[in-house]
């Protein structure tokens, strides 16, 4: 069967700076960090005391107050997220066969809250006065779910859980299903809510974090000689996956298409990257491939870009040797340097965010980057955006257990 094109035809996030789609675009070229101290619980016991929050969030009346008691946090980010890719995309669910529409999103970790305080009331109230909702709420799959019974699809309906490449995962395997006849259209994308007691203090154990509790803004600084960690945030980024000559014939706005996504492991260690990153650089190579590009092809990487010692001189190293001399002539940026890291959702929203630099040609900036270390010595867009025409990207995604995708975006 001739493999089928895949576009994406809606966007939504609610994230650390944003909660909408074009809130998030300005936020993006203003440089506007979402890193602050932490509001959701008190952090004065713990190491690290800040975060990138949701910051204003309200689910309702997008999800109605009964539906908001059943979903954790993460849930209710990807319903508010999806409601508005779903919009942006015009399409309607009724001119589709229901079977052939579907749900796959990823998330790390699911509902962590939920957990959290089913296991408190456990243990400070007994046993029968856990919630009947606790185990629903706290599901990795309960958002795919969710999200199929509100618009009533029937179609492939799974959850990705790679840590911090699940969204990505997703995404690509939400194409896959698409090029190859399975389905018409997809939602798909990440979400993730982890900031809570046992989130922060498990990322601290595993001494993952910044610890610049007295300048949260300028705590994620990808590719700068004075990153200490990643930031722990939270979030959704969803995207419209539509059959082209179906989203064109009905006249969609498309953003761009969905053409390669590369999967591997690293087969090396649970936290850290390979050193060499050569799985990363193969989940690239995969890309390009799938895609039917040359490297030099490529303009621009949405990076994974953590902010993490090892990460990202691993990340550099994995971009010099798939793309040789013409690594110094990408642009490449991190969008965590601004949202800081969203785990699992993450792949989601720096999906949203390529597709919006494909659309408008500007390109976000790395902030933070004031003292580039030596070992990361490519062009980052450091601290103010770009024009510039971009046509074919990459974004990157890799995750504790050593997962590796890379998604190749191209405009159509």
């Amino acid at each position: 069967m001739t493999r089928r094109r895949v576009v994406v035809t809606g966007l939504g996030t609610v994230n650390p700076i944003a909660l909408s789609v074009p809130e998030y675009w300005q936020a993006l070229l203003a440089g506007k960090s979402g890193i602050a101290p932490v509001t959701l619980f008190d952090p004065a016991p713990y190491k690290v005391r800040f975060g990138g929050e949701v910051k204003g969030f309200n689910p309702e009346p997008i999800v109605d107050h009964k539906s908001v008691r059943k979903l954790d946090r993460c849930g209710q980010f990807a319903m508010v997220a999806a409601h508005e890719a779903i919009k942006d995309s015009g399409i309607e669910f009724d001119k589709y066969d229901p079977f052939r529409v579907g749900v796959i999103l990823g998330t790390g970790i699911g509902g962590l809250s939920e957990f959290e305080d089913g296991y408190n009331t456990l243990t400070t109230r007994g046993p029968s006065r856990v919630s009947p909702f606790t185990i629903v709420k706290m599901i990795a799959n309960t958002t795919a779910g969710s999200i199929s019974i509100r618009y009533h699809l029937r179609g492939p309906n799974t959850t990705v859980s790679t840590a911090c490449s699940s969204a990505a995962h997703a995404i690509g395997d939400a194409m896959t299903a698409i090029a190859s006849g399975h389905a018409d259209a997809m939602i798909t994308g990440g979400t993730e809510a982890a900031i809570t007691h046992m989130g922060l203090a498990g990322f601290i154990a595993c001494r993952a974090l910044s610890e610049r509790n007295d300048d949260p803004a300028h705590a994620s600084r990808p590719f700068d000689k004075e990153r200490d960690g990643f930031v722990l945030s939270e979030g959704s980024g969803i995207l419209v996956l539509e059959e082209y000559e179906q989203a064109k014939a009905r006249g969609a706005n498309i953003y761009c298409e969905v053409v390669g996504c590369g999967n591997t492991a690293d087969a090396y260690h649970i936290t850290a990257p390979h050193e060499d990153g050569i799985g990363a650089a193969e989940a690239m190579r995969q890309a390009i491939r799938q895609a039917g590009w040359n490297t030099f092809d490529v303009d621009y990487i949405n990076a994974h870009g953590t902010s993490t010692p090892l990460g990202d001189v691993a990340e550099t190293k994995a971009i010099k040797k798939v793309f040789g001399d013409h690594a110094k002539r990408l642009k490449i940026s991190s969008t965590k340097s601004l949202i800081g890291h969203l785990l699992g959702a993450s792949g989601g929203v720096e999906a949203v965010a390529c597709a919006l630099i494909m659309r408008h040609g500007v390109i976000h900036p790395t902030i933070n980057l004031t003292n580039p270390d030596p070992e990361c010595d490519l062009d980052y867009v450091p601290n103010t955006p770009r024009e510039a025409r971009v046509k074919r990207v990459l974004s990157n995604s890799f995750g504790f257990g050593g997962h590796n995708c890379s998604l190749a975006l191209g405009a159509v």
